[in-house]
């Protein structure tokens, strides 16, 4: 089993603060990574899923500035599921590849092409990427501004994928494009990126404190003309307004968008926030967006909530067949959407409402009863246990059983009692 200690063991480092720069130096010498590989493969056989997402979301991501939540197996099965076959596959905002790395196990003759920002990140993804022996490219640098540090061709070969540093690449076009971006993450949008292909369309450029629709629109113009596209975000772009509100209804007037699928909160590591799938279409028939509100769809295990296989065949049916079923799913015209004021928020479509079970009359009207004659033997009991109260001098003491009298007359109105001065609220009050 990969465990942080194991992974740490067969890197040759103490600390998991070094992996990276260790892994980024064995990357780059073919005889050492390839020796690196066998040592992995002796542990783990199964290449179906990310080895290292739970080990660098705990000892390598940055939470905080780069916004990093690493796809948990669950949303990454249902994202890569709802693309279906492919021969080419764009992953923006790769992380350390375990979107592609599902997509390749289930399209492994496909061509693979990811970007990724983060330095942590670049050697972990192209160790997946070349132990899984995929073709594909790699660009380190910023998806948002189209600068590049680096840019790597992955080759396919016997064993393992061959690794070169290569000059340039040019545009391209994805069959499928897949992604997770960081969430609202703060970015600097120059003015001119508005002429730009990927943004002229849509008449805007996202906010500068949320760049989920720059991920949005640069993941869309990586698309290829008959393309599908899933890409997880944040609910508040399904509602959030000014130039948010500008791109999201363009992507419904070009009839771009497919599908809303709302995912359960606490699904993720590091964050507690719900989010969605958008599914985006190119050159599609069909006018109306599938809405599916799949956020109860998941099993509770500690502090998160996991999305199972017979979660990810429930939303995957609806999806697949595009029905309508009670409390889960809606197929919303253009014209609905319209009269929301495009304001895509699910429950406006689905509507899980539950109302409270009407209780039987006689049932309440029993309650009451049991209610009221627990009341009575309180009293009683506590009628009782004042009347034993005795004062630590003989004015205390009269005023104690005079309170006593009153309380007692009060709780048995209808018992004959001495004739006694009646005690005022205030002396009460005083008393207590």
């Amino acid at each position: 089993m990969l465990t942080i200690q194991k992974i740490n063991e067969l890197m040759g480092i103490s600390e998991s603060f070094q992996a990276s720069y260790k892994l980024s130096e064995i990357m780059h010498d073919e005889q050492r990574r390839n020796d690196l590989f066998e040592a992995f493969l002796t542990e783990e056989q199964d290449l179906s899923f990310d080895w290292f997402t739970e080990y660098f979301q705990a000892e390598q991501s940055d939470r905080k500035n780069k916004k990093q939540d690493f796809t948990p197996d669950g949303i990454v099965t249902l994202t890569s599921s709802l693309l279906g076959s492919t021969v080419s596959n764009a992953d923006i905002c790769a992380g350390t590849g375990g979107l592609t790395i599902k997509r390749w196990a289930e399209n492994k003759n496909a061509s693979f092409y990811c970007e990724e920002f983060s330095d942590r990140a670049l050697p972990f993804l192209l160790f997946n990427l070349a132990v899984h022996n995929m073709n594909a490219v790699v660009r380190h640098g910023d998806s948002l501004t189209r600068n590049f540090k680096a840019t790597y061709r992955l080759t396919k070969s016997d064993r393992f994928s061959e690794i070169e540093l290569i000059d340039s690449v040019g545009d391209f076009k994805a069959q499928t494009v897949i992604m997770n971006p960081p969430y609202s993450l703060p970015w600097k949008p120059d003015k001119s990126y508005i002429d730009q292909p990927r943004f002229k369309t849509f008449g805007a450029l996202a906010p500068k404190s949320k760049s989920d629709y720059a991920f949005l629109l640069e993941g869309l113009h990586q698309l290829d003309d008959n393309g599908t596209m899933a890409i997880i975000l944040p609910h508040g772009v399904l509602f959030r307004g000014s130039a948010e509100q500008t791109i999201r209804i363009k992507l419904i007037e070009l009839n771009l968008l497919d599908a809303v699928i709302g995912l359960p909160e606490k699904a993720f590591f590091s964050t507690d926030i719900p989010t969605v799938v958008l599914v985006l279409k190119k050159n599609r028939a069909d006018k109306t967006i599938l809405f599916i509100d799949a956020s109860k769809e998941c099993t509770k295990k500690a502090k998160n909530n996991v999305i199972e296989q017979q979660h990810i065949d429930k939303i995957l049916d609806v999806y697949r067949t595009r029905k309508e079923v009670d409390k889960f799913s809606h197929i919303a015209t253009l014209g609905e959407i319209k009269g929301n004021e495009f304001n895509l928020n699910i429950p406006r479509y689905v509507d899980t409402f539950e109302p409270e079970p009407v209780v039987p009359l006689d049932q309440i009207m029993a309650e009451m009863k049991e209610i009221d004659a627990q009341i009575a033997h309180h009293s009683q009991e506590l009628s009782v246990m004042m009347n034993e109260l005795v004062g630590t001098n003989p004015y205390a003491d009269s005023e104690i059983k005079r309170f006593a009298s009153f309380f007692s007359d009060r709780v048995n109105p209808n018992k004959k009692s001495r004739k006694r001065k009646d005690v005022t609220r205030g002396e009460q009050l005083s008393l207590l």
